[in-house]
């Protein structure tokens, strides 16, 4: 069982630098990501601590929803990507390294990467061809 009290001790995610928010509404927050994708690379993060989006309450699901509205308008405007993934990973299986629930939004751009049939398939190498 993860102890989310020591984990939001070390928690990169919880008491964010309001410098660093871009969208945000009662329940979540936008920033760019540290390590982005592509330009525009966006993290949507309830404030609360809760590692997974299962854990969230559905108004902090509803409300993470809201926000990726409003961060494809704001990307739209500022990098005019050609498409995007949106995904979370839930749990150290699935890639999750930062225990508080976030998702990502990447922008997508015409020849990023030769192709890019299968999209989020790609998550495990080998299975996006189809």
């Amino acid at each position: 069982m993860v102890d989310l009290n020591d984990d939001k001790k070390n928690c990169p995610f919880c008491d964010p630098a309001s410098s660093s928010i871009l969208l945000a509404n009662d329940l979540a927050y936008a920033r760019f990501d540290l390590y982005p994708v592509s330009p525009g690379h966006l993290l949507l993060i309830p404030f609360r601590h809760v590692a997974s989006f299962f854990d969230a309450t559905g108004d902090e699901q509803a409300a993470l929803l809201s926000l990726v509205h409003d961060a494809r308008r704001l990307l739209d405007e500022r990098y005019a990507p050609d498409g995007y993934n949106i995904g979370v990973n839930i749990g150290a299986a699935a890639g999750q390294s930062v225990m508080h629930l976030h998702l990502h939004v990447i922008p997508r751009y015409v020849g990023d990467m030769e192709d890019p049939k299968g999209g989020v398939r790609g998550v495990i190498p080998g299975k996006m061809g189809y």
